[in-house]
């Protein structure tokens, strides 16, 4: 039985006695200062600032992360990190974010009601465009298993492979920035991506870390993914593509219009184009594209 409930017993059998004794002691504890109410375990809780990134920032965005909740501790992160389009559409249904990092402009444009380009058709209004900056720029690579046992040597190999039925090439899927690129590529060397899945050349993973993930258990022959994913797995990059054939992988960033956190997006944001988190992308072969 709690000291409360017994009090409540003791009210109850001694009469108005009790009554005026409690009156009593809530007067006198009126008169004092007020003590500190809060309780262990009931402090104000340290507001979250809610980042969806591109699957391909895994590594490099979670270190820079603790670097920025270390410098600013009234902070906490929580990160989605997933393929470009699933963020996007996970925006567009209501997902609580702060901030989004796409690994293409596409995926942002769609959200983006001042975008230029004709990509936002459904007229979304998702993005603070104000805050909008390109933060990173990546490579598309083809990289193999360890020991690459097809002995692919580049782009232009794997292109005469494909015609002849000769490789098992992961990608990822249409809906993926990985995929896009990855489908213009293929259009550079006139090759037709739904006839290669059909005739078994070629299989797809939801985001970059999948297809990563069947280059290094050697389920495939190749795949391709970003610079930064082989460096991350330890992977060998036999080639990489050139703005000709598939444009400059660049990554946006930005806060959104209705961000939970604005104050706390902004403050990250603002580390993310400084020289501290720069150094966390260089290390796993991102190029910066904004200092602080």
């Amino acid at each position: 039985m709690t000291a409360m409930t017994r009090r409540g017993l003791f009210r109850s059998a001694a009469g108005a006695s009790a009554v005026l004794l409690a009156a009593s002691v809530t007067a006198c504890d009126a008169a004092e200062p007020a003590a500190d109410s809060t309780e262990p375990g009931a402090a104000a809780e340290t507001p979250t600032i809610t980042v969806f990134a591109a699957a391909s920032m895994e590594e490099s965005l979670t270190k820079a992360g603790g670097l920025f909740t270390d410098a600013n501790p009234q902070y906490e992160l929580s990160f989605n990190f997933d393929s470009s389009g699933t963020l996007k559409t996970q925006i567009e249904e209501g997902a609580a974010c702060d901030v989004f990092i796409s690994a293409g402009q596409l995926q942002m444009n769609q959200l983006d009601a001042e975008d230029t380009t004709g990509d936002n058709v459904d007229n979304l209004d998702f993005v603070d465009s104000a805050s909008r900056f390109d933060i990173l720029e990546n490579k598309v690579a083809l990289a193999v298993p360890e020991g690459n046992p097809k002995g692919i040597e580049g782009f232009d190999q794997l292109a005469e492979l494909l015609r002849a039925g000769d490789v098992f090439m992961a990608m990822g899927n249409a809906d993926v920035p990985v995929g896009q690129y990855t489908q213009a590529i293929l259009e550079f060397y006139g090759l037709d991506e739904a006839a290669l899945a059909q005739a078994g050349c070629i299989t797809y993973g939801s985001n970059v870390k999948e297809v990563t993930s069947q280059v290094s258990e050697a389920t495939v022959d190749c795949g391709v993914i970003y610079q930064t994913d082989a460096f991350s797995a330890g992977l060998t990059v036999v080639d990489e593509a050139t703005a000709d054939m598939c444009g400059q992988v660049v990554y946006p960033a930005a806060a959104l219009r209705e961000a939970p956190n604005p104050d706390g997006a902004a403050a990250l944001l603002e580390f993310l184009r400084g020289e501290e988190a720069s150094a966390c992308f260089e290390e796993v072969g991102f190029t910066p594209l904004s200092d602080a």
